[in-house]
Order: C-alpha cells, then structure tokens, then sequence
C-alpha cells in the first residue's frame, strides 16, 4: 500500500512508501518478516526514521455501553539515517519478533474476525506520517493450537472472536487488552454453561490458559459465571482430549458451587471490563464455524462467505482509522 497521506505534511512531490510483509501468517513470539520500499519524490529528502507499529481493533465496555477503536501495542525501529534521492527507489528488509500476546486471527486458514494491522511511520525533514495498515495475519502456538483441537473433539463449537480492553488479574498478561474467544458448549455441558471462553497468554516459558464459563439463569437461580486458570508448556505432549475435559469439568464444578452460594465465582481472578450479563458485540464469524479439519470445529455453511466479509472489514476498519487520522 502507498502512503497516499504523505503527501498532506511532506508536500506533493515527496516520497512514498510500501511496507511488504512476508507471505504466511507469523505466530506470537515468532518472526514477522519483510520489506519497506521507498521511492523517493521530485527532491532528496533525509529519512529520519521508519518505524513498523502493531495495531488492533479493540472493544471497549464503558458506562455509555461498548464501542471499539484501534489500539497500537507494539513499535519497532526498522531503519533511518539515510538520504533518499529523487526518484531513488530503496528497500529497506526487516525482521522484528511479535509480541507473545498477539492475538490469533486465523485457526486452520479461516480467519476469526480479529482485526489486526502494520502501520509504517516515516520521519522525514522533521516531519512524521504515519501511512496505511496492512493486515497482518497470525496463527495459534502448537499448544493452543492442539487446545483448541481437543475443544473440537470434544463437541465445542466456534461462535466468536474478539479483543477486550482491559486486564485480567491475578495473570502475567502484559498488553492492554485481551483476546476472547467464545466456544459453545458441546452437547454433555449444553444443560449446564451457555458458552465458554477461551483467553491465552503466551509468554517465553508456556501458555497461560484462562477459561470462563456462563449461564444465563432463571429468576430463581440466578446467572454465574465461572473463571479458572491453567498453564502449559510450549511443547508439553499431553492427551489433550482428557485434559481439556478435566478443566471443562473442574470450571462447571465452581460454577456450581458458587451458584449454590449465591455468588459469581472468580477463581484466582477476574475479567476487568467484562459484561457478564449480555452477549458481546462481535465481528463477522458470529454464529459461524471455523473450519478446523480434525478438531470439529467444523466449517459452517456460510463458512467461505465469512472470510470474505471479514476481509471486507478489515478493509473498512483501516480505511476508517485513517480517517479518524486524517
């Protein structure tokens, strides 16, 4: 993409820019590879610096109700200190490491609805533009990839994806928001949790796994949620089937017991910025499957029109966040 808002602080004639990324989805803590090309304008200019910035649509839940924004979560320094000439073309090839926490946007090639870019920042004579996003696709870590495989297996199915601003305490969790993803119950809980949800926070040493379940109840019994925490390592061999089972079955055992006391469970901690009490307001993948091959998590019907649509949006999150800029 072409930064088309240069030429607002630099002027008409100045130089442009097209980041590259690498094909394949990155994965987090893993390597974000590729190109920053620039062609310079009708003059030389001094390239200051060229800075790659992480951004992700978030949800936020405030007093007013929920809205949503872009949140920038990470920044790298990829190049600088040179003088591009008129009309010199130059390239400038990168390689930074993601954050740990970077949300998943993809499980098997079908996208989630999570919205994530890359916007270059280019300082130039003084001045600094930041350009358009690229979409930046980012697959699951072998472990939560193989979780959420046995979620399939076990009867879960997908119904969404999203990013919540706000921290989960008692966690390691470092970014500023978290990401969420809604599973619903396979038939043996379906009596027992409405949905459960799904957050990883991966860091060097494993993945912390954070589960919570709801039910929606009567006006006798009230509406619990449950929250529990495990943690695994990065190439931990487990069957997984069993051990998803075993937290499934241990999160619904608390959930009753604190509906039996009248009062929501919170297990070591709690969802700051959570609504427990209503659904959430998600992207395109609601009420949808992600095909997930052997998992179960099976593709649903409107599956191939789903990732359209979520390219739809992402172009238009991108385009909008430019003009809130602008």
């Amino acid at each position: 993409m072409v930064f088309k808002r240069l030429l607002g602080s630099l002027g008409v004639g100045g130089p442009t820019v097209d980041t590259v990324l690498d094909p394949g989805a990155a994965r987090p803590g893993g390597a974000l590879t590729g190109q920053v090309l620039l062609e310079g304008g009708q003059a030389d200019f001094d390239i200051e610096h060229i800075t790659l910035e992480l951004v992700a649509r978030v949800e936020a839940e405030h007093d007013e109700g929920e809205s949503e924004g872009a949140v920038a979560f990470e920044r790298f320094t990829v190049g600088g200190g040179f003088r591009l000439a008129a009309g010199q073309r130059h390239s400038v090839p990168f390689t930074v490491t993601l954050p740990w926490e970077t949300p998943v946007t993809e499980l098997y090639g079908q996208h989630l609805g999570v919205v994530l870019g890359v916007r270059t920042e280019l300082a130039v004579a003084g001045a600094r533009d930041k350009g358009d996003l690229d979409p930046l696709d980012v697959a699951p870590l072998p472990a939560q990839e193989a979780i959420l495989e046995a979620f399939g297996q076990l009867g879960f199915g997908f119904r969404s994806a999203d990013l919540e601003y706000g921290r989960i305490a008692g966690t390691g969790q470092r970014l500023p928001f978290y990401q969420e993803i809604e599973l619903t119950p396979a038939p043996q809980y379906a009596h027992q949790v409405d949905e459960i949800e799904v957050t990883f926070l991966a860091d060097p040493g494993g993945v912390e796994v954070v589960l919570e379940a709801g039910k929606r109840g009567g006006l006798l019994s009230g509406g619990h949620d449950a929250l529990t925490r495990f943690t695994v390592g990065h190439h931990d061999s487990r069957d997984w089937n069993a051990e998803v089972d075993g937290w499934v079955r241990q999160l619904i055992e608390q959930r009753a017991a604190a509906g039996h006391h009248g009062a929501p469970y919170a297990g070591s901690g709690h969802l700051d910025h959570h609504d427990h009490g209503g659904h959430h307001r998600s992207g395109p993948g609601m009420g949808t499957a992600v095909a997930a091959g052997a998992a179960g998590l099976a593709v649903g019907v409107a599956g191939g029109m789903v990732a359209a649509e979520v390219v739809d949006e992402i172009g238009d999150f991108f385009e909008g966040d430019e003009e809130d800029e602008g």
